[in-house]
């Protein structure tokens, strides 16, 4: 039994087309989870068109995921930070601030699309960085902008005995922020070398990149007597792969195509309540903790 979820941005999903969809797939009973913008429904097989379908969805500005099983509740969130659960690259924000930012977007560009080892793409660009004053990891925070759903994400989760963990192969000062900002339990990242007030240019070995995200993971499922299933990770980037693929429900979010290709559950148009929505919960249960 495979489970089919539609979203869509508030008031933008037609019964219709929910309907007409669930009944070319011989599915079950669509179940609404918000009305005019989020519905489940069961079918005994993989649809053979379904990537087709879901290209026709996207040009209508609605996500369409596949499960094979069940949606449930997560007791795990094991979360990406950049371009996840912020709207910014902290790392490319640092180097506009310190005039060295279009050398070091064209390196994350690649590195995000998996074009280089994340490692040597980290140390190059950290590299770009020597000299620049520590105050302006403050500059960078006060100026992140959190992704649209996520506090709600993070509420919702928790009041339901969740556990969240936010992973990142940026750095601490900013896991740090948004973490305790978020609600996250804990957070993973790397930590930026400096010395008498100015950054060196290193990054503190090992680097954590897509092994050590994958690694917390294995880690906290161990620790916390988990299984796949019971886990949910979401990323956007190629060093996301490893993680969301060991999740029961691995999410690729807005991702670049490096993560989106091999993700089957993506979400390129809703917000991050989607994936409360992925998980089976309504609208009536979102925390809207503001």
């Amino acid at each position: 039994m495979f489970s089919i979820s539609v979203i869509s941005a508030p008031s933008h999903l037609p019964a219709r087309e929910v309907a007409a969809l669930c009944r070319h797939w011989g599915g079950g009973a669509v179940v609404w989870l918000a009305e005019d913008e989020a519905a489940q429904f069961s079918t005994p097989t993989h649809p053979s068109d379904f990537w087709q379908v879901w290209a026709e969805f996207q040009q209508k500005s609605i996500d369409l995921t596949l499960q094979s099983a069940p949606p449930s509740p997560k007791a795990l969130l094991v979360a990406d930070m950049d371009s996840t659960m912020i709207k910014e690259e902290c790392l490319d924000a640092l180097a506009a601030r310190l005039g060295v930012g279009e050398e070091v977007r064209h390196i994350t560009t690649r590195a995000m699309n998996g074009e280089m080892d994340f490692a040597e793409a980290l140390r190059a660009r950290v590299a770009l960085l020597r000299g620049g004053s520590v105050e302006v990891l403050t500059e960078v925070i006060d100026n992140l902008h959190f992704t649209a759903g996520a506090r709600v994400l993070l509420a919702t989760m928790k009041a339901r005995g969740g556990y969240a963990v936010l992973v990142s192969g940026g750095f601490t000062p900013f896991t740090e922020f948004v973490a305790a900002a978020l609600g996250f339990d804990a957070h993973h990242a790397n930590r930026l070398l400096s010395h008498e007030g100015m950054l060196t240019g290193k990054v503190a070995e090992p680097i954590q990149g897509a092994d050590a995200k994958a690694q917390v993971l294995e880690n906290l499922m161990k620790t916390r007597g988990l299984g796949a299933e019971a886990v949910l990770a979401v990323g956007d980037g190629a060093n996301d792969g490893a993680m969301v693929a060991r999740a029961g429900l691995g999410v690729a979010f807005r991702a670049k195509s490096a993560l989106a290709d091999i993700c089957d559950v993506r979400i390129n148009h809703g917000d991050l309540t989607a994936l409360l929505y992925l998980q089976a919960y309504t609208k009536e249960d979102f925390i809207w903790d503001d």
